[in-house]
């Protein structure tokens, strides 16, 4: 398995990543025994419609705090993969970015102009990117409403590629990787694999590796199909009764707190895919930009932390193996 990875930074605002606690929370995290970092560094669109990504000077993390954290991984012998991001102002899900494909002479007026300040955006960070030495950069995240346009996906590839010399990776969502026909055009398919693997809260790692391995078999005929390594780009499960029946919940607060549940999905995943020869491995979602420091606080957060969690000591004799 070459990625033995967790994700770091989403939505942290600016100076958050060379603050005295960011640095904590990353030192903390490099003891989990990772080998791999993904940097998240999310900018903004208005809505799901708009046209435009911006910056915002006041609160995006700078180029500053990606340089110093990026070292400090290097420092400690991580490599990096940067995961640029868009989310939406109004808190639509990126995947509904989405336009009309052509207006009536068959121009994609709205695509061309998102595709432009993406492109824009994306090449920026990929020359970043390069200039630092990440080793890999996420090109795109659960963007579901843009994949079928492969001509403009197939361009911004290339344009990466000019700038940037390391690996590629796309992101898409579960259930969406035979969608992505240019998967051909970068060096690992990348998927948010939040695969519901129980029926019911209290769901052990031998039931859940049961549901797991259905998943594999899919995982296989997408390997076979773009002669690619599959990567679980972004993966979790929050310690909370229930979380393993939908992985990727954040909304519903009042689930009681359960770290064996969430330590039976760490399990049960590494169980099913860790010595797979077309496995890349996962990057474990997330690891937050400031991390809280006692058991006690542990057992007060039902969020994706595994941070003096159980997960946490079932994930460090994985990447020790």
């Amino acid at each position: 398995m070459e990625f033995k990875g967790f994700t770091y930074g989403f939505a942290a605002k600016r100076g958050m990543f060379r603050s005295k606690e960011g640095i904590k929370s990353q030192e903390l995290l490099y003891q989990t025994g990772i080998n791999w970092l993904c940097l998240a560094v999310v900018l903004e669109q208005e809505t799901a419609h708009s046209t435009k990504i911006e910056f915002d000077f006041g609160a995006n993390s700078s180029d500053r705090d990606i340089i110093a954290a990026v070292e400090r991984a290097h420092k400690n012998n991580i490599k990096v993969c940067l995961k640029p991001m868009v989310n939406c102002k109004d808190g639509v899900w990126r995947a509904y970015i989405n336009f009309a494909d052509s207006d009536f002479d068959g121009n994609d007026i709205y695509w061309d102009k998102w595709f432009k300040s993406y492109s824009d955006f994306m090449i920026y960070y990929a020359e970043l990117a390069e200039e630092t030495g990440c080793e890999m950069l996420c090109i795109g995240c659960e963007m579901c409403g843009t994949e079928r346009k492969e001509k403009h996906w197939r361009k911004l590839i290339a344009d990466i590629r000019k700038v940037y010399s390391g690996k590629l990776v796309y992101n898409t969502n579960h259930g969406h990787e035979d969608d992505v026909k240019w998967f051909d055009a970068v060096d690992y398919v990348g998927t948010s694999a939040y695969f519901p693997v129980a029926k019911e809260g209290g769901a052990t790692s031998e039931m859940m590796k049961q549901a797991w391995l259905p998943v594999r078999d899919e995982m296989y005929k997408i390997h076979q199909k773009f002669n690619k390594p599959i990567v679980f780009m972004e993966i979790g499960c929050r310690s909370a009764h229930g979380c393993a029946t939908m992985p990727w919940d954040f909304s519903h607060k009042d689930l009681p707190h359960d770290e064996d549940e969430q330590a039976a999905f760490y399990d049960s995943c590494l169980s099913v895919f860790a010595h797979e020869p077309w496995f890349g491995g996962v990057f474990w979602w997330d690891w937050s930009t400031y991390i809280y420091d006692t058991k006690e606080e542990a057992q007060q957060e039902n969020g994706f932390n595994i941070h003096l969690k159980k997960a946490e000591e079932v994930l460090k004799e994985w990447y020790k193996k």
